[in-house]
């Protein structure tokens, strides 16, 4: 059963602390405390590894069954937030490993793309006309945008971003020195973000959804492999 308005109010009044140390006893207003509280954080990060819906719900159901099962090795040197959020992180670059064999986080945090511009295959078809004029629409804007950064800025951008080029290899091509290519680089992503923001940033905050139906079924199985 999901909690009610009145006992998610009480919840949402509870420190981590609190919800753990009820959890370790199985206590169930806990259990859904904390899966309620950490489904849409634990779901997203695991989605922005995987990139697939589907399994990031695994990684989610399976965050929650190691950390509820291994409460005892949560000594609190880190917040509990982020202690699972890492369960979550790890679970996912485990399956992510599975596909590529050498991944871990750090090799995948320098190689997964940086800001990098959707790409939209002109050469496949979509049956979806609302689908194909959406993306074409996105694509006006991310032009326009990137448009609209200063020369320098706009160069070294397109650079290591649409064209994948090193920091060397677009360091050379523009004669600059590294440092100053990794400073324009940043600096560009900064305005980039900053004009998109403007014109995206209301729906940004609701994209991956992770509550209603979603959320109330993730808590329901929790308790019942947790509680029952």
């Amino acid at each position: 059963m999901a909690l009610t308005p009145v006992q998610q109010t009480k919840a949402d009044v509870h420190t981590d602390e609190e919800l753990v140390a009820r959890a370790r006893a199985r206590d169930e207003a806990a259990v859904r405390a904390i899966t309620t509280r950490y489904n849409r954080r634990l779901f997203r990060v695991a989605r922005s590894i995987l990139r697939d819906d589907a399994e990031a719900e695994d990684v989610v159901q399976e965050t929650y069954v190691r950390a509820f099962t291994g409460l005892d090795m949560f000594r609190g040197d880190a917040a509990f937030g982020t202690w699972i959020t890492r369960i979550a992180m790890n679970e996912a670059l485990g399956r992510l490993r599975k596909r590529r064999p050498t991944v871990d986080w750090e090799t995948y945090v320098e190689t997964r793309p940086q800001a990098q511009i959707i790409d939209f295959p002109v050469s496949a078809a979509s049956n979806d006309p609302e689908k194909t004029m959406a993306q074409g629409e996105i694509r006006v804007v991310l032009e326009k945008a990137i448009d609209q950064l200063p020369d320098s800025f706009r160069a070294v951008f397109v650079a290591r971003i649409v064209e994948a080029m090193t920091v060397e290899e677009t360091a050379d091509l523009f004669g600059l020195k590294p440092e100053t290519v990794k400073t324009r680089l940043h600096r560009a992503r900064t305005l980039l973000r900053d004009a998109l923001d403007k014109q995206f940033g209301p729906a940004l905050t609701n994209t991956f959804p992770f509550s209603g139906h979603r959320c109330e079924a993730m808590t329901e199985k929790m308790v019942q492999l947790i509680c029952r």
